[in-house]
């Protein structure tokens, strides 16, 4: 079993913590460290985080290469670093830790060679080069990486968390300030247009819940409000809005060029009624009516919603479908990671 130095988010709910967390449970010894913390003062002024956003981070480099250095003298006996998300790491920092002579993993769920984040990934992109292994969750990221110089590129899918999704074993446990009927659980963006498809829904009477970040900035907020149940969630509250829902709605990113998101595994493994846009890899993983249920427009989706609020059998019949068909994808973050270290061996 690797020791592995972990340089990733390590909020509990993120979901760089949650592959960390696999990787211990499947034997390997962690060492986490959060990146972002060592330029938190400079992110806390809103002006400077947007500036650090929109420039890759290029202006703290050098501060980023002295957490690296900081955090390799405190230990030197690595198997291998493993880099989520790497925004952070510039040429300077990855030219810093090849110098230990330890294969490197960049893993990316974003879209980092796509349009709508190019500027916050553009230190990402020159340093590619220097990984060992570039994992990511589209085709067209993959090829633009090797475009980019990366010699060993990996596509995935997203994946669940075994244990941070784990669904409530009794559903009477689930608190009644996460039930509902139809749910949308995520935050809002300017350009997606969620809003205007939520707002159509609600007008045809879908009897909608909304939990997420910065719906009050949506210019249909006065509408929303009436549906708006709170802000981010995350841990058991999070499982418990997905399991305590009769209908789960799953959104793609656009801008993303997402054709699945990790809500598209995290809600069926979660005991959740998928209701997401049908997509080549969404039916891919399941079969549409059966397992879950999709829509390609807001008419189809009030139709679908419509019929399963009526339906109660056929809820669970899907609940249940989709539960068993999501674990046999084996896309939970404990087979993913290991498919990636096989990967690296190899």
């Amino acid at each position: 079993m690797a020791s592995i130095l972990y340089l990733g988010d390590d909020h509990s709910s993120s979901t760089a913590a949650h592959r960390a967390q696999a990787l211990r449970r499947i034997g390997h010894t962690v060492s986490h460290w959060n990146p972002e913390k060592a330029v938190a003062e400079e992110l806390k002024n809103s002006l400077k985080n947007f500036l650090h956003y929109r420039t890759g981070y290029r202006f703290l480099q050098q501060k980023l290469a002295f957490f690296l250095q900081g955090v390799m003298a405190k230990k030197s006996d690595y198997d291998l670093i493993w880099v989520d998300s790497g925004e952070f790491f510039g040429l300077k920092c990855l030219q810093l830790l090849k110098a230990y002579a330890l294969p490197i993993i960049l893993y990316n769920i974003d879209d980092p060679t796509g349009k709508r984040d190019q500027g916050r990934f553009q230190s990402l992109k020159k340093a590619i080069g220097y990984y060992d292994l570039v994992v990511v969750v589209r085709e067209e990221t993959a090829e633009e990486c090797r475009l980019l110089g990366a010699k060993n590129v990996m596509r995935v899918y997203r994946s669940y968390d075994e244990e941070a999704h784990k669904p409530y074993t009794d559903i009477g446990d689930i608190p009644m300030d996460y039930r509902s009927e139809v749910a949308f659980i995520g935050t809002w963006m300017r350009n997606e247009k969620r809003d205007e498809f939520l707002v159509k829904l609600l007008q045809q009477g879908i009897p909608l819940s909304i939990w997420g970040d910065r719906w009050q900035k949506s210019g249909y907020w006065k509408v929303l409000k009436k549906a708006y149940r709170g802000g981010a969630l995350g841990g058991r509250n999070y499982v418990a809005a997905m399991q305590g829902a009769n209908i789960c709605l799953g959104f793609l990113s656009k801008g993303n060029r997402d054709l699945h998101t990790t809500r598209s595994l995290e809600i069926p493994y979660a005991g959740g009624v998928l209701c997401a846009e049908r997509t080549s890899e969404h039916k891919r993983m399941y079969v549409d009516g059966h397992e879950a249920v999709f829509w390609t427009d807001v008419e189809e989706c009030v139709e679908v919603c419509q019929k399963l609020l009526g339906d109660n059998y056929y809820c669970e019949q899907l609940r249940s479908a989709g539960m068993g068909k999501v674990r046999t994808l084996r896309l939970g973050n404990e087979d993913v990671c290991r498919e990636i270290l096989q990967h690296l061996q190899a």
